[in-house]
């Protein structure tokens, strides 16, 4: 099942005609409000599934082009995520698990914009992830036991704005985990959706394709086979830092090879194979310049290790 969050809080199941609203069944559970209700899906989801069945068969849809929807979890309690966790195409091997948290404040939906903040940053990243939810409470989960606790899957980028770097600071890759990413956490830096996919309707999260694109320009475009940690190890490890509850969202990391500058009145457009896709704009009050496409400097930087993501670049 997919489940959306219309613009007025009223939660929704997508099929082949557009979107069934699902509201009187949810409500009937207690849900009040689009995050509330969200969490009771998520919560209920084997008890309400025969009538939600019935609804995306029977129930009177409304077109796609009649909606505007919001994120999915608007307010999640925990937004966890994974860092450095890609082969960058084979180019390096795994190395030590990190991971930090972004502040549930940075949520934005479909159609939204990323605002950028007048802070002195080197550049402002995209970063394409796959993003799923977690359906049950979770502490030191193991491996094999990980994907028992995820509930479904959405398309999410992490906005990344970076800072210039302090000489002799210890680099983020040697911490196995950060707190909070102030970087990372500024409102609007956490677009998601559209919809959360139900991991039933997925057939391998672990091979999917990601592509995002800003102004019709194909940039990052990779599998989550490129993961040097799986999903499932990657579960585990943060569930040995933070416990997670239904409607939290992880953050699995994204492929550094198709980074990019964001800036003021971009479109940019995320698609996963299987989850879905949807579009964001930027706006940039200081109206800064970088140069347009993929940032190769940071590209090269991060697949030979030779310096984090966007220590060297500047605006133009």
């Amino acid at each position: 099942m997919k489940f959306v969050l219309l613009e007025d809080g009223r939660p929704g199941l997508l099929n082949d005609h557009g979107v069934v609203d699902i509201s009187s069944a949810v409500s009937q559970l207690g849900g009040k409000d689009g995050q509330s209700m969200m969490e009771t899906i998520i919560a209920h989801f084997d008890d309400l599934r025969p009538e939600l069945t019935r609804l995306a068969e029977e129930g009177t849809a409304i077109a796609m082009s009649n909606v505007k929807l919001q994120a999915p979890i608007p307010r999640p309690g925990k937004i966890l995520c994974m860092g450095g966790n890609f082969s960058e195409f084979g180019h390096r091997s795994p190395g030590p698990m990190w991971g930090f948290l972004k502040s549930s404040d940075a949520v934005i939906g479909p159609g939204g914009t990323v605002v950028l903040p007048s802070v002195d940053a080197n550049i402002f990243h995209h970063e394409a992830e796959l993003v799923l939810v977690f359906g049950k409470t979770g502490k030191n989960v193991t491996e094999s036991n990980a994907f028992d606790h995820v509930f479904g899957y959405m398309c999410g980028v992490d906005v990344s704005a970076r800072m210039p770097q302090t000489p002799g600071a210890t680099p983020s890759g040697f911490q196995a985990w950060r707190g909070v990413s102030a970087h990372k956490s500024y409102p609007t830096f956490a677009p998601i959706g559209p919809a959360i996919v139900t991991k039933d309707e997925i057939s391998d999260p672990q091979n999917l394709q990601v592509r995002l694109s800003v102004d019709n320009e194909l940039r990052g475009n990779f599998n989550t086979s490129d993961m040097a940690h799986s999903i499932a190890a990657s579960i585990a490890f943060i569930s040995t830092h933070e416990s997670f509850s239904p409607g939290d969202l992880m953050y699995t990391g994204t492929n550094h090879q198709g980074l990019g500058a964001m800036q003021d009145g971009e479109n940019i457009v995320i698609e996963i194979d299987q989850v879905g896709q949807f579009s964001f704009s930027v706006q940039d009050a200081l109206n800064r310049r970088w140069a347009k496409g993929v940032d190769e400097l940071t590209a090269k930087d991060v697949r030979e290790g030779t310096g984090g993501p966007g220590a060297k670049v500047r605006p133009v």
